[in-house]
């Protein structure tokens, strides 16, 4: 794992589901980059017109703060309409994913759970199954899923429900998500909401006990090639 690819559907998830990850992996030298599809908080309002151009700027500012944080290389937006994603047709989503897999060839790309509740998570991880097939010289050897706290855990449906098999060990690095979820101001929550400080790190002790850790984030491995 040189060079590794996070495609999340809004500002956030790229910490929420991978962040303390991120840090260990800068840390170690690894180059890391998010890729972040939809807009976010123009699901709020009435229409998507209601929300103004300065906020999703701001959004997007508070995304970098927290990028800098847990040590993403660089973090690309491709506004695409919060929550509405199913509107958008597939072929435009993987076209938008498949350009940023030809412009920085990652061996190791991870995004969201399709069993989520949440629609733009479904297609993004759909999106990004398209884009990084394995057909001809294909770069992607690993392609992990993470769970997004208040989307992976609210799907009551239970026909694709998330199964980690991969643990990685966040024990040094917890805190700089937590810093780093701290930078935006729009999606920082109280406890007991699942995106809260306190319920991160209870889910990383959760996660740890799965695998012997202390702290850890769970993954779905899609796919490896060796």
């Amino acid at each position: 794992m040189k060079n590794v690819l996070v495609v999340a559907a809004h500002p956030d998830d790229e910490l929420l589901g991978i962040g303390g990850t991120v840090r260990r992996l800068a840390d170690e030298g690894i180059c890391v980059r998010a890729v972040i599809l939809a807009e976010g908080l123009t699901s709020r309002g009435n229409k998507r017109a209601d929300t103004e151009q300065s906020d999703l700027e701001e959004l997007q500012k508070d995304a970098r703060m927290a990028a800098r944080e847990v040590g993403y290389t660089g973090i690309y937006f491709c506004g695409f309409p919060d929550n509405r994603m199913d509107e958008v047709d597939l072929l435009d989503i993987i076209k938008a994913v498949s350009s940023f897999v030809d412009k920085y060839h990652p061996d190791t790309v991870f995004t969201h759970h399709h069993g989520d509740l949440n629609i733009d998570h479904q297609r993004t991880c759909e999106a990004v199954l398209t884009a990084c097939r394995p057909v001809g010289d294909y770069c992607v050897k690993r392609i992990y899923a993470f769970e997004t706290p208040s989307s992976t855990e609210w799907n009551y449906r239970y026909n694709e429900p998330f199964c980690p098999n991969v643990f990685f060990d966040v024990t040094e690095t917890l805190e700089a998500k937590i810093r780093g979820m701290a930078c935006y101001r729009t999606e920082s929550t109280l406890y007991p909401h699942p995106r809260s400080p306190e319920a991160l790190r209870a889910l990383a002790a959760y996660r740890g006990t799965n695998a012997g850790l202390k702290m850890a984030e769970g993954f779905e491995l899609i796919r490896e090639v060796f």
